[in-house]
């Protein structure tokens, strides 16, 4: 017998404790048989003001991180998802390819990150060169940038919205988001990118593609379907954006 509801495939999906985003937003692209655990990395919900406050928010998800992986493994997950955008970006392509090495030789599971995902989505999609959104301070979007331009792709500008505190990134509404990724866009890219799990950007990022007829992709949408595919689950999810009709 397999587990009843997630008979295809058991997720454990790492978040920080801060977020409320990856939860309702992986759940809802869900396929039938596939189920997410969530393990929630407890971090504090600290005010960020500076490259140094944000600096201190990443150091503090890498210390609480083990502890969260370790309980999600007592559901006998098959796959590990980090719910988690920056740290999967911070310190370029080398450190990203380090935690995914020791996330996986400490659980003997394969793992997927987000910045992994995102460039996974770039090749699917014959994407080269990219606006990004985030969510963070200059100190994190110059570590998306090294790591996508290491990844072979050209940042043609960066955007980030400076949110107050890790709880706030949630709160950004659709409107600025939109307004944001609209003037990232031009001419000049082949796609706008909003990384930051904890901005709720996926089903308006899907919206946004049909409306301006390239990818504008959200994270949680990448990282979603690179778990799936990563488990030989090909289902085509409407509603989500061209990535997620992708095998």
């Amino acid at each position: 017998m397999t587990d009843a509801l997630g008979w295809r495939c058991k997720l454990a999906v790492l978040v920080p404790s801060t977020n409320t985003v990856v939860q309702p937003e992986f759940d809802a692209m869900r396929p039938e048989g596939v189920t997410n655990h969530i393990s929630r990395i407890r971090i504090p919900n600290m005010p960020l003001e500076s490259d140094a406050d944000f600096q201190l928010l990443v150091e503090r998800i890498a210390a609480a991180q083990l502890e969260a992986v370790d309980s999600a493994m007592s559901c006998e997950p098959d796959h590990i998802v980090l719910g988690i955008s920056v740290e999967t970006f911070w310190g370029g392509l080398a450190a990203s390819r380090t935690l995914k090495q020791e996330l996986e030789e400490h659980t003997g599971l394969e793992v997927t990150l987000g910045a992994e995902a995102c460039a996974a989505a770039f090749a699917q999609l014959g994407v080269k060169r990219i606006a990004v959104l985030t969510p963070y301070f200059p100190v994190g979007d110059r570590n998306v940038r090294a790591f996508f331009e290491e990844s072979g792709y050209e940042v043609a500008r960066i955007t980030g919205l400076k949110c107050g505190s890790p709880t706030l990134i949630a709160h950004v509404a659709p409107q600025a988001l939109r307004a944001a990724a609209e003037a990232l866009d031009g001419d000049d890219v082949d796609a706008v990118i909003q990384v930051g799990t904890n901005l709720a950007m996926a089903r308006l990022a899907a919206q946004m593609e049909a409306e301006r007829g390239k990818p504008i992709l959200a994270i949680n949408a990448c990282i979603y379907w690179h778990a799936l595919r990563r488990n030989g689950i090909a289902d085509r999810l409407v509603g989500w954006g061209s990535l997620l009709l992708h095998h």
